[in-house]
């Protein structure tokens, strides 16, 4: 399936809608941080306990909802997972603006 990632990827890069895609470690490699009273705690493992866990992300430019599903029935793990489509806030003032 990464092989077939790649190739995505690649279609949505030549289509202009690709900005960012990488596939994530598993849970087990996650470290947390949050700072509580000026103090910073850190731990390791998930955020939140579950059974599901983010594989990767695909960060596209879609016009629409309509095609941001499309583009996410193609993501070779929908056939074994769900991918999840959320809007990107956009925030003025970052980097690259």
């Amino acid at each position: 399936m990464l092989q077939e990632s790649v190739q995505l990827a690649q279609q949505l890069y030549a289509s202009g809608q690709y900005l960012s895609a990488a596939p994530l470690h598993p849970t087990s490699a996650t470290t947390c941080v949050r700072l509580r009273d000026g103090k910073r705690l850190v731990t390791d493992g998930p955020f939140a306990e579950t059974r599901e866990q983010i594989a990767g992300y695909f960060l596209i430019n879609a016009k629409d909802l309509d095609e941001a599903i499309g583009i996410a029935a193609q993501i070779p793990g929908a056939r074994i997972g769900t991918v999840e489509i959320r809007p990107v806030t956009e925030v003025a003032g970052l980097p690259g603006d």
